[in-house]
Parts: structure tokens; sequence; C-alpha cells
């Protein structure tokens, strides 16, 4: 096809992992030269660039949910946005748009919608964020993960389940490969801990329990990302409890995992959030969980996320409220502990898992290019 295409998203994983794997689906399915708009603060800025794909920043910002004097100083930054996204287009020339929502999302498609750009929203979770609820009305199309989200967007909203893309390495990476690429024995049990983008407090605290009691045991390998904000004042809490770390011992500490289809490949179980995109990564892996929901996510759509995996027999959900490291270790060690259990979780996960769903997106946005 050797068409444009921009595709914007951003501020965390669960919108700029969606929109990085559409932006290699354009490239590789089309040759579409993709351009991606995000902002200079927020995750896309690190990891658009390492992903190999041409990246421009504009102004925006999130309104806070309250009367907030702040919020004049994030409308003058959309404001400007919203030009700079109108020359930004001006000059590209995209026959597409496409948004995975954000406050980046907002000023990028507004602009497209206003130049006659035809556009296109996928929306993550079950309850659509802010950005994209206001922009349902104007887009071409707008592509949801859970049909539950059709309610809550404007009645003229043009939608279309298709499920959750997820980055081809996901689904295609080897597990043996991976375990020899970490140091990892074939027959180690491996446990896997993020909280997600910018990791879990929670989580990290409930997790030195655990390591406590894993450390050291044979036949267990813990792979836990922090977040780059805690990671050096965790480290120093594990080195104050006597628990190893790095070369030689069964726990491997890092901030942030960038090779996350290598971590998942190796995975036997894992423990993290329940955000639709670590979600959707899970069930295409077959991964079993225990699931920890976010509990200020946006009308609570993690909570939902993690109850449909409960009920279909992949995950175990731990409330946030009750999450300590007592309660943690005794889920984690007895999963670990029944093979038979891993293994039907697994192929529970597997079931949920919409594998097509990158397919679908594209056969969307080509159809409305023609249009």
């Amino acid at each position: 096809m050797g068409v444009r295409c921009v595709v914007t998203g951003g501020g965390t994983g669960g919108h700029i992992y969606p929109a990085l794997a559409i932006a290699r689906g354009l490239r590789e399915r089309y040759g579409a030269e993709v351009l991606y708009v995000g902002t200079d603060r927020g995750l896309e800025a690190d990891l658009v660039p390492r992903a190999g794909l041409p990246f421009a920043a504009i102004s925006a910002g999130g309104l806070r949910r309250r009367v907030d004097p702040g919020n004049l100083a994030v409308l003058a930054r959309t404001v400007r946005g919203l030009f700079q996204a109108w020359a930004l287009l001006g000059r590209w020339k995209p026959a597409v748009v496409v948004g995975t929502g954000g406050y980046v999302c907002g000023p990028t498609v507004l602009a497209a919608v206003a130049r006659g750009i035809p556009t296109f929203i996928h929306e993550q979770n079950a309850y659509p964020g802010l950005t994209n609820r206001l922009l349902a009305g104007l887009v071409r199309q707008v592509a949801l993960t859970f049909p539950e989200a059709a309610a809550h967007l404007p009645r003229r909203a043009r939608v279309v389940v298709t499920g959750l893309p997820v980055r081809p390495e996901i689904v295609t990476a080897d597990r043996g490969a991976a375990r020899q690429a970490l140091g990892i024995d074939p027959h180690t049990r491996v446990l896997l801990v993020f909280g997600g983008s910018r990791g879990a407090r929670k989580i990290n605290d409930a997790m030195i329990g655990v390591l406590e009691a894993l450390s050291g045991r044979p036949g267990v390998h813990v792979i836990q990302a922090t977040g780059k904000a805690e990671y050096r004042d965790y480290a120093a809490r594990l080195e104050a409890a006597g628990i190893k770390i790095g070369s030689g011992g069964n726990i491997t500490l890092t901030p942030y995992l960038y090779d996350m289809a290598q971590a998942l490949a190796a995975a036997d179980l894992v423990v993290c959030r329940a955000g639709a995109s670590t979600i959707a990564e899970l069930t295409v892996r077959g991964l079993p969980a225990v699931l920890v929901p976010y509990p200020h996510a946006t009308a609570r759509h993690q909570d939902y996320n993690a109850r449909a995996c409960a009920r279909a027999g992949a995950a175990v959900v731990i409330p946030d409220r009750e999450l300590d490291g007592p309660r943690l270790l005794a889920v984690v060690g007895q999963l670990l502990g029944d093979e038979e259990r891993l293994r039907a979780m697994g192929a529970a996960s597997r079931r949920l898992a919409r594998p097509q769903a990158l397919e679908d997106i594209l056969g969307c946005i080509e159809k409305i290019m023609r249009q």
C-alpha cells in the first residue's frame, strides 16, 4: 500500500503497547510509513524509539477530576497540542490516524477529524477512558476489547469488538530460548512479578516476604520488575533482609522489563496488576496468574478484568486492600507446588485469548482507508 499512517497513544504501557502492535502490523502488512505521536513526558518517549519507530512529541495533559486551577494550564497545553498536531498532520499527510487512548490521543485525533483524515480508535478496557469516550462519536470506527464498553460510548459511535492486539514477539517468543538467554534451567519453576509500566509499591512490599521464603530454594527462580522509581530503595531493603539478588542466586531484580516477550515466555506463573494489555499478553501465552487489580483505576475496570479471568479459571484474584506478604506467599506457594492446577489454569487462560485481534483491527483500518 505504501501509505503514511499516524499512531498515537501514551502515558502508560496499557495505551502504548497496543499502539506499537498496530504500528508494526501496518508496516509489515502494508509497507506503511508510521509516525508515532506522543508526549515527551510519557513512557512512549522511551519505548517508541526503542521499537524503531519515528517519534514526534506534542503538548498534552490530563484534567484533574475536580475543581483545580491547574486545569487551566492543562487546557492551555491541550490547545497548544491541537495546533501542533494540526501542523504535524499537514506536513505528514497520513492516510489514517489511529489512537489507543491517553491524553495525547485527544489533540492528535481531533486535529485529524478537523482535517478530514480517516480516524480509528481502540479502547482496551471494559469502562472506556475519558479521552476515548469524548472521541468515540467523532471517529470513523471504535474497536473494543470488551463488548461491555459500548454501553459507555455515544450511541452514534460505530463500534466493533476485536479484542486487544499484542506485539507479535509476545506470541512467537520461544520458551527454551528465553530460559537459555536468562540462564534459567529448563526444569525450574519461574515466577514472574511486575506491577505495570510504573511498578506497584503494594506488590513490591508483599513480595519481600515471598522472596525471603523463596531465596535460595532449589527449583524456583523469581524475576521481579520493581518499577524504575522504586528499584534502588527496594534493592536496599532486600539486601538489608539478607536476600541475595543477581548472579548466582535464584532472584533476578530489574527496574523495568524491556523484553517482556522473553520474560513471559520463560514464566510458569505471573503476579501482576490486571490491566487489559497485561491480560491480553497473559492469555495469548496461556499463563496462569495471581492478579492484584489496581484499586484506583477508572471505574475500577481492572477489577472487572481480573474477575473475568478468575471466573474462567485462569487466575486467582487478591484485592489490593487484602494483599500482604503472608497472603501472597500462601497463594504463590500453593500454585507453584501444584503442577496439575497450573496446567489447568494455563489452559483456561489460553481459551480467553483473541490472537486474531491485530488482524481484525488491521482489516478495519484498511476498510476505512479505502472508504
